[in-house]
């Protein structure tokens, strides 16, 4: 089989009424995923993520570029068919219960009824909803009990290829840990997983390769520890901000407590870049005026 996901250089501008340019939204980006691999887009909202993933779907038209799913294009039939997608903000009918969604899932990929409904059974289980929720209008589910029924409707095909976008959005610490192993699986069944986050303790623990972006672009690629331990790492460290602003921010910007090392192999144009990006995104959380600062310390060179 082909390599499940590759894109090369692929631009996205997003255009007011009138069609002139208003939002860069991505600026170049390429990406492989192969079999067995998971790779992890990390990256502060609005970081262009969610446009990546539309476009090598196929769901979002790119302003140039290329992408191949299996070797074919993404508006090919028999190139979806292999594909599982879980949305960040899934268009879920409310009125069916978990249950029925995989059936009404199933009618539309085509499977037979016969297995359907058993493999239906075995994925709502295996992304650990409670039974008493199977037949619970999903207007009555949590949204982790909602999120957990589309990531079972993602896995329904038995796709080669599973893009997540946020997929532990709405899940509680135990939940979290579950998809974790969930996409652990996914990889060890020889299944290529691409997810998206903002989050870097989301990613460090399943992601093979991640790639880091910002501003539409990807400013680091490769093992997520290697890129952490290297000398030319630099470290942005947020400060200042109040303390109720400083869980927000620290989301917003997807590092953890300490930091994010983020290794950079860019000139220093694109450093600067990458630290006004940081520092606008510090601000946007509520220290504009109060004193918020990034602090770029690169190699030991402050």
């Amino acid at each position: 089989m082909k390599i499940p996901l590759f894109a090369e250089n692929l631009r996205k501008t997003y255009r007011d009424f009138w069609g002139r340019p208003r939002t860069e939204a991505v600026r170049g980006i390429s990406l492989a995923v192969r079999p067995g691999e998971v790779v992890g887009l990390l990256g502060p909202n609005g970081s262009g993520k969610s446009t990546t993933i539309k476009m090598v779907l196929g769901l979002l038209r790119p302003d140039g570029g290329k992408v191949e799913l299996f070797g074919l294009p993404p508006s090919e039939p028999a190139a979806r068919r292999h594909v599982g997608y879980l949305p960040e903000l899934p268009d879920q009918h409310r009125f069916l219960t978990p249950r029925e969604t995989l059936a009404y899932h199933a009618g539309l990929m085509g499977l037979p009824s016969s297995g359907a409904d058993a493999r239906a059974e075995a994925l709502l289980d295996r992304v650990g909803l409670a039974r008493a929720a199977f037949d619970k209008p999903l207007s009555e589910c949590s949204k982790g009990m909602a999120r957990r029924a589309g990531l079972a409707a993602a896995l329904l095909g038995d796709p080669q290829l599973v893009v997540l976008d946020e997929p532990t959005s709405g899940l509680d610490p135990v939940g979290r840990h579950e998809v974790k192993e969930l996409i652990c699986e996914l990889s060890r069944d020889g299944k290529a997983v691409l997810l998206s986050s903002h989050l870097l303790s989301e990613v460090q623990d399943v992601c093979t390769r991640v790639a880091i972006m910002v501003a539409g672009l990807v400013r680091a690629e490769g093992n997520l520890s290697g890129l952490l331990e290297r000398r030319d790492a630099v470290r942005f460290t947020v400060s200042g901000l109040p303390p109720e602003k400083e869980a927000d921010c620290r989301a917003a910007l997807g590092v953890a407590s300490g930091g994010l090392d983020v290794a950079v192999d860019h000139p220093a144009a694109t450093l600067e870049e990458y630290f006004l990006e940081v520092l606008r995104a510090a601000r946007e959380e509520g220290g504009a005026e109060g004193g918020a600062a990034a602090v770029a310390d690169g190699g030991g060179a402050r």
